[in-house]
């Protein structure tokens, strides 16, 4: 590589127009406003040294869409699209050379999703349009079955050899040559992605025929306690029974929020989205969210994604110079993520999704795994070069809307949501076998690109059509994922018994060259199908327009079961086909497997003390912090969060499930954990099931379920089936959770997905590599609560009196080791792990648990997992910010009781309360595994005797920056080195006195109240954009403070279906409008300032003086590029990108300072927790002048109560800790963090104990309501 002095990048943005190539003066003069960027002269642009970064040609990017939609809803109609590149202009001491330019290139870009140009010129090729390319038939009739041999590794089909002979045998029926169309349909309609042909073969193990399937012994847990279970493996998600709540929604007619009594009812899924993630991290791990979110909203007729969950198996992280001793590198395929790679963006990607779609993600797990294990031959290496991206949730849907309806002939079917464009070509194919083994120009097509807020698009249509109840024009839903629509339609109609006749040039499509088989079996996302009536299409159609949302009918629905898709333009039929031979019974798959008997040598940890121990084992990334996986999710978006990852007044993440709200009124909810322990598989995989299943039900537990058969389960498999002896382990395993531990549990699994091509395989300098996956369960846990105000932490507390600590071991004491996380950072593996051979003990130990909640017994709760029981406590410790003086004797050696990972749990209990507890364990029969073990100390120091030796003794500084300098590394290798460091160095301060709450009101008043009472609510707007997310929490706000909120679209505004002066308030609510492209909130603004009508409309209810207006977060940003509409704003900043470069999810300590704000009268001098979630918030001043000019409402604060720029407790570096501004005479005020999430105690992730029901943000909205009288 050259020596480079200097790189000089900047955005270059590209404009395709219609007609002849030039913009009307007025049209450019906003789309260089919009760009913030003016037209150059393409003349002038360096050659030398000079890379420019845009999107593949052929693709769309998501920026672009988005900017695109900017452009036409600010008045630009001769724009067709923008697209931006950014240019690299590198100053080098000597020339670059044509390889190192390749080099430098392959730095600069992801050539999964970008390209680099040299010069301006080559743009040309984003915006070019071909014909349409041609129907392939592949030539069966003369050339045989080798014809479609052939084919199948052409295309990357994936097809088996008994495939390939059932579709040679039906076509040469039916007498004609199949096209590509069908042939890749049919490839992706049965991959085992889609068909999961494994789990439902008939298996011969050991040379015994097996008398169940794997599928059928996971259906045996459902069989055998279906009570509960709404739907099982029979839609896109499963329904279990919620409970009764008050359900907020928008009356279609009248636009206002209501609430509507009845019992809603709990989605539950979990899939992967392993291959894209290896493939490209971002975009993989993206979609993989939004897929799953697509699954929960296409459920029965329509329903509504609530909250999610996320988790990660990876590799070693090889983190450049903090290399672990246990790390050994190993190489990778050069086409795919390195796990750091992975670990750096595919996070980035999922948060962000589930961020712009507007859905929290609570809960989650990250393991990193790779170790050599020896074989008879030397070793071979299990680790997760192909990873496991998992991302699940659970969502809400309605009683009448869990079945799916019966489609009738004449049903018109339409697609909803984004174009077609060449992205996720043949993806479930590639998904469906071993990374590395496939073409690399396959992996190519298979990568996938997201666009949440287009999804959010969607969502909103579904929400307006399930609010119709009864009345809900949808009469069945199916998500587009894998194989796209040529996987959702045939599964559509074929559900309702019907066949199908489609168009195939109707459907929206915003890339002309592709192929009928292109535009049929692309995987691009963020899009639904569904079926309505002729007679409902218009109805339908009205609510499209208003989000606009895309749609189109492209078909409708057959008697005869046949498929027909019609190519207009050539005046063909690409796909003609009865559905039977699409979906029908190719033959049934057998399983003819073997046991591999393996010995591992005995552990020796001869020359390892405890203390060496536990700083290695800390630093682990499977045990370590993941506060780096999770500031950057939004964790409070709906208002309906009650636990979330972060917990106590230091905010550490430890929590051990999710809960969250039925509704903005009442305490009954939903839990979610999640359990896996995939090492142990190694060794004994049926153990590893076992103690995953455990492990989620030790989890939730921390939460008030009513009873253990609420609970009910999500397995998703993994494995590297082909592999020796896996495939017979992966029997095992599904036998023994299945067969034997659920039904005693009394649980079922009514859901789960599986990948079963956990190998990666490449060729290195001529020799042959390969890292295998352990077989991998993943167990995800999901309940209803009685009471989400019961829900325990790990949070030990010191301000409680004299309490106990309780040790409950449910290994009873066998303390094994085998592949263990000590086993693991010593390269050792062991050859006895932990196992659950007493299902009763564990039952029991939930049950315990519970009445103790009952009882108000418990302080603190943490399960032991992985890291054991020094981990368990250390944790705990880091959330109270305490020390802790603990006694072990008698229970076994120092590393074994410290380190193994049997299942268990530490409980926190008053001290004057511990022979109750004592006794309720022992009326479990628990006392042989429950010991009193300590102490909880004020004093930060963590000290554990072992048989009456001192073994730890170190500070909970020390300790906790073990714990968290792995989140730190990655922190500050991928966002701004210097705030990583801040939060990093902020556990040095023993003195820090955590959040806190100081009112200069009493929050328990309700200054509104009488008002309310009086029957008068006042009309405020609650206004949304494409985009925004956070305006149902926004809502409930202010109908619980006496106002009638209504819903208005700014598409209502634009089109004049909607008068502000119909409003007294006005809020911008917040969110992502148009994805937060061109500048949060930018565009958002520059449809009201470029549209006179709106324009208009905003300057009039500005001006008049018995109105007020409040925008939060997108809102606020929104607002601030409107000062020459708002009177007495004229000093506001604009708001720009975080200091930390990074979106930041946090629980944030304010100041309300003395302003004219009518919204915080009464409220000066307060400083308390309030949600934050913003990427784009620092306030900047450099467009308005001095600071002083402006008018302050709202500062961050430290947990010292002063005025902060430090992070994270500013969390967005703004000057002065603002966050929060007003006009001159206070009816309008902006600011960044969420009041409206946080007016409810519970939603809180950390209060003060004797706070009551309504927290003290509620005040805000009172105040509001009360102005108005």
């Amino acid at each position: 590589m050259p020596t480079v002095n200097d790189i000089h990048t900047e955005y270059r943005y590209f404009v395709e127009v219609d007609g002849d190539c030039t913009l009307p003066a007025d049209e450019l003069s906003v789309v260089e406003t919009l760009l913030e960027a003016s037209l150059i002269n393409n003349d002038l642009v360096p050659e030398d040294n000079f890379f420019l970064v845009t999107p593949r040609p052929g693709t769309i990017s998501p920026w672009s869409s988005k900017a695109t939609d900017i452009a036409h809803n600010s008045g630009v109609k001769d724009v067709l699209r923008i697209e931006r590149g950014v240019a690299f202009i590198i100053s080098s001491s000597e020339p670059i050379t044509d390889i190192q330019r390749q080099h430098i290139a392959h730095l600069l870009h992801d050539r999964m999703t970008e390209t680099v140009f040299e010069s301006v010129d080559e743009t040309e090729r984003l915006f070019m349009h071909g014909a349409s390319r041609p129907l392939v038939a592949v030539d069966i009739l003369n050339a045989g079955r080798e014809a479609l041999v052939l084919a199948n590794q052409q295309m990357g089909l994936a097809l088996a050899d008994d495939e390939i002979d059932y579709l040679f045998e039906n076509f040469t029926l039916l007498q004609r040559n199949p096209n590509d169309i069908e042939l890749m349909m049919f490839a992706q309609a049965n991959s085992e992605h889609c068909r999961h042909k494994i789990f439902r073969a008939d298996w011969v193990v050991d040379g015994k025929p097996q008398p169940h399937t794997l599928f059928n012994m996971i259906r045996n847990t459902h069989e055998k306690n279906p009570q509960g279970v709404i739907t099982a493996y029979s839609d896109n998600s499963s329904v279990i029974e919620g409970t009764r709540s008050h359900r907020f929604q928008v009356d279609l007619a009248t636009g206002q929020y209501h609430y509507e009594g009845e019992v809603q009812h709990i989605l539950m899924k979990v899939e992967t989205h392993n291959h894209p993630t290896a493939i490209s991290p971002f975009p993989g791990a993206a979609t993989g969210s939004g897929g799953e979110i697509r699954d929960e909203g296409a459920t029965g007729r329509g329903s509504k994604p609530k909250a999610g969950l996320t988790g990660f198996s990876v590799s070693n992280l090889e983190i450049p110079g903090f290399e672990q001793p246990w790390e050994t590198p190993y190489g990778k395929p050069a086409r795919m993520a390195s796990a750091r790679e992975i670990m750096l963006d595919g996070p980035l990607g999922g948060a962000a999704f589930n961020n712009e779609f507007g859905r929290p993600n609570l809960c989650g797990y990250f393991r990193t795994y790779e170790v050599q294990v020896p074989t008879e031959s030397g070793f071979e290496v299990r680790g997760y070069h192909k990873p496991i991206m998992v991302a699940g949730g659970m969502g809400t849907i309605r009683p009448q809307h869990v079945e799916k309806g019966i489609m009738d002939p004449g049903v018109q079917l339409i697609v909803l949501g984004g174009p077609a464009m060449l992205i996720g070509l043949g993806g479930s194919a590639a998904s469906s076998v071993n990374s590395g083994t496939s073409d690399e120009g396959l992996d190519f097509a298979s990568v996938q690109r997201g666009n949440p807020e287009m999804e959010r698009r969607c969502q909103e249509v579904i929400d307006r059509c399930v609010a119709l109840g009864d009345e809900n024009p949808i009469v069945a839903i199916h998500d587009v994922g894998a194989g796209g629509l040529s996987n959702a339609f045939p599964e559509l109609v074929d559900d309702s018994g019907r066949g199908g006749r489609f168009e195939l040039r109707v459907i929206p499509n915003d890339e002309s060259s592709m192929s009928p088989m292109e535009i049929w079996c692309n995987e691009s996302q963020e899009r639904y199908v569904l079926g309505v009536p002729a007679d409902r299409v218009d109805d339908f159609r009205a609510i499209c327009e208003r989000e606009r949302c895309p749609w189109a009918v492209v078909g409708e629905t057959t008697e005869e079961q046949h498929l027909l898709l019609g190519d207009a333009d050539n005046d063909t039929s690409p796909i003609d086909m009865p559905l039977s031979l699409l979906l029908g019974k190719p033959p049934k798959m057998l399983r003819d497997v073997e046991h591999i008997e393996k010995e591992y040598p005995d552990l020796d940890f001869s020359s390892v003390t405890a203390k060496q121990a536990l700083e290695r084992v800390l630093k682990l990334p499977t045990v370590a912090s993941k506060n780096f996986l999770i500031t950057i999710g939004d964790r409070t978006v709906t208002g309906l969060v009650a636990r979330d990852q972060m917990v106590g007044p230091w905010q550490v993440p430890v929590a051990d499930c999710a809960v969250t709200l039925a509704d903005h009124h009442d305490f009954a909810g939903e839990a979610m954990s999640m359990g896996e322990r995939a090492p142990l598989a190694v060794v004994n995989a049926a153990a590893s099931g076992r103690i995953a299943v455990g492990e989620a039900i030790t989890n939730i537990a921390a939460a008030k379920i009513t009873a253990l058969s609420d609970i009910k389960l999500s397995a998703n498999w993994m494995a590297a089936c082909g592999h020796p002896g896996e495939d017979a382990l992966l029997y095992d395993t599904v036998e023994a959770i299945g067969m034997e531990l659920c039904p005693e549990l009394g649980i079922a699994i009514p859901v789960g997905k599986d990948s079963l091509s956990m190998k990666t395989v490449w060729d290195e300098q001529g020799e042959t590599k390969a890292v295998t996956s352990p077989l991998s369960v993943l167990i995800s846990a999901f309940s209803p609560v009685s009471d989400a105000r019961q829900t325990s932490t790990p949070q030990l507390r010191t301000d409680r009196g004299d309490t106990d600590l309780v040790y409950i071991d449910l290994g009873q004491g066998k303390n094994r080791l085998g592949a263990s996380a000590l086993a693991q950072v010593y390269k050792q593996l062991g050859n006895e792990v932990p196992d659950l051979e007493n299902a009763v003990s564990l039952k029991n130990f939930f049950n315990a648990i519970q009445r103790m909640k009952d009882e108000q017994l418990i302080l603190a709760y943490h399960d032991r997992g992985d890291g054991g029981l020094a981990v368990t406590l250390s944790e705990m410790a880091f959330a109270g910010r305490c020390g802790l003086n603990i006694t072990l004797n008698g229970l076994g050696d120092a590393l074994s009781v410290l380190f193994t990972e049997e299942l268990g749990a530490v409980i926190q209990v008053p001290s004057e309360h511990l022979n109750h507890v004592m006794n309720i364990l022992k009326d479990y029969d628990l006392t042989s595994m429950s010991f009193v073990i300590g102490k909880v100390t004020e004093q930060q120091q963590i000290q554990i005797h072992v048989n009456d030796e001192l073994v730890i003794d170190q500070s909970r500084v020390e300790l906790q920056r073990f714990w968290s300098e792995t989140s730190y590394q990655m922190q500050a290798l991928r966002d701004n080195s210097d705030c990583a460091k801040q939060e990093f160095d902020a556990i040095l301060d023993e003195n820090d006195p955590g959040l806190f709450a100081k009112l200069s009101f009493d929050a328990d008043e309700n200054i509104a109240s009488s008002l309310i009472v009086s029957g008068h609510r006042p009309r405020v707007a609650i206004l949304r954009e494409q985009g925004v997310n956070g305006q149902v929490e926004m809502a409930a706000s202010f109908d619980h403070a006496g106002f009638t909120a209504i819903d208005v679209h700014m598409s209502d505004v634009l089109q004049g279906r909607v008068s502000l002066s119909e409003f007294v308030g006005l809020v911008a609510c917040g969110g992502f409008s148009y994805g937060d492209v061109l500048g949060a909130g930018r565009g958002w603004a520059s449809t009201i300032l470029h549209n006179p009508l709106a324009r208009q409309q905003f300057t009039d209810f500005f001006a008049r003086e018995d109105t007020f207006a409040l925008g939060v977060c997108n809102g606020c940003q929104m607002l601030s590029q409107l000062k020459e509409l708002i009177p007495g704003s004229e000093h506001w900043p604009r708001f720009s990108r975080n200091t930390s470069e990074q979106f930041e999810a946090r629980f944030s300590l304010v100041e309300i300072v003395d302003s004219p704000s009518i919204l915080l009268q009464g409220m000066a001098g307060s400083i308390m927790p309030i949600a934050v979630a913003h990427g784009e918030g620092r306030v900047d001043y450099s467009e308005t002048g001095e600071r002083n000019q402006s008018l302050e409402a709202m500062r961050y604060v430290d947990h010292y109560g002063k005025a902060t720029e430090q992070y994270p407790a500013n969390p967005n570096g703004s000057v002065g800790g603002v966050t929060s501004l007003t006009t001159k005479d206070g009816r309008v005020t902006i600011m960044m963090p969420h009041p409206e999430r946080v007016t409810r105690t519970v939603q809180h992730s950390w209060h003060p104990d004797n706070w009551g029901n309504n927290g003290p943000w509620a005040r805000l909205f009172q105040n509001a309501r009360a102005w108005v009288n």
